[in-house]
């Protein structure tokens, strides 16, 4: 009975002289909460994000470009850069790799521990990295699990490029996979069969079904990888050694030089870091927009 009657008022016509109820009616705030909520967020940004990216290029260039340039072009700083660069161009083709197979298995197959595996990709989002950074220690230190096997063949991990590589490529894993995984399966396997049906092999639809449909989440995935791949500080600071001019990456660098009161050299390094950031949020808001269309053609798809 309750059901019949609430369906009959949501059936009947709006009492005479009165406008039937909308969305926007019911949502819509009086407007000076939707002003002050504005300020109040716009005052939180400027706050806490515009006026410290300000600082950073204000204190790098305060003392001139001469001096601009002589931080960048330091023995020191040079390598703290192609160290930064290089651990980011091995972890991101990796966790590319990771990324589109984890999720193509996961978006595509039904199997038994496909729930331990979503959690486990979810897990350098719940570790600190310093964490993560003392257990490859353990296992790859001096005195770990395999120190004794990598000191006898000669083989150095920690306090080396191949550590940190590996915390880097920990903490940036989830990245690809975490963009491709939801995409995929609102995209359903309806035109993977269909091409399966017309004698497509595996390799087949992949690159041509799977790929295309999945290329700009995909590059959206990469570009956030690369951005906490160069500015990753916790577990690489770990495994590094805080080696000037061998294992310093670039946040390595920053601290190192600021705590020596070389103020300008620290932000001279710091905004070609920021530089990198804004660069990134460009490109993400620029994939972002066409990652939602994408998403939004697989819903209709799917319905």
């Amino acid at each position: 009975m309750n059901t019949l009657a609430d369906t009959a008022v949501q059936q009947a016509p709006p009492a005479e002289g009165l406008a039937p109820p909308t969305l926007r009616n019911a949502t819509t705030e009086p407007t000076w909460v939707r002003r002050g909520l504005i300020g109040l967020s716009l005052a939180f940004m400027t706050l806490f994000l515009f006026v410290p990216l300000a600082t950073v290029f204000y204190e790098a260039l305060k003392k001139g470009w001469d001096v601009y340039l002589a931080a960048i072009v330091e023995p020191d700083a040079v390598s703290a850069i192609q160290l930064t660069l290089i651990a980011t161009a091995i972890s991101v083709p990796l966790n590319l790799v990771f990324g589109v197979a984890a999720a193509w298995c996961i978006a595509k197959f039904d199997f038994r521990g496909k729930n331990v595996l979503l959690t486990l990709i979810d897990l350098p989002f719940s570790v600190s990295p310093v964490i993560a950074g003392l257990i490859y220690v353990l296992v790859f230190g001096l005195q770990g699990w395999f120190g004794e096997w990598l000191r006898d063949h000669d083989l150095k991990v920690i306090f080396a490029l191949p550590g940190i590589v590996l915390a880097t490529v920990f903490v940036t894993f989830p990245f690809v996979a975490r963009e491709l995984i939801p995409l995929m399966q609102a995209q359903g396997i309806e035109q993977e069969e269909a091409a399966r049906v017309l004698g497509a092999g595996g390799w087949q639809i992949f690159w041509r079904v799977t790929l295309p449909n999945v290329k700009w989440a995909l590059l959206y995935g990469v570009i956030l990888c690369n951005a906490r791949a160069m500015g990753e500080f916790g577990a690489v600071s770990v495994v590094s050694g805080h080696i000037r001019g061998q294992t310093n990456t670039m946040p390595l660098h920053i601290e190192i030089v600021y705590n020596e009161y070389q103020f300008a050299a620290a932000f001279a390094v710091a905004s070609l870091l920021a530089g990198l950031a804004l660069v990134t949020l460009v490109l993400k808001y620029l994939v972002e927009q066409r990652v939602k269309g994408q998403k939004r053609q697989a819903g209709e798809r799917s319905e």
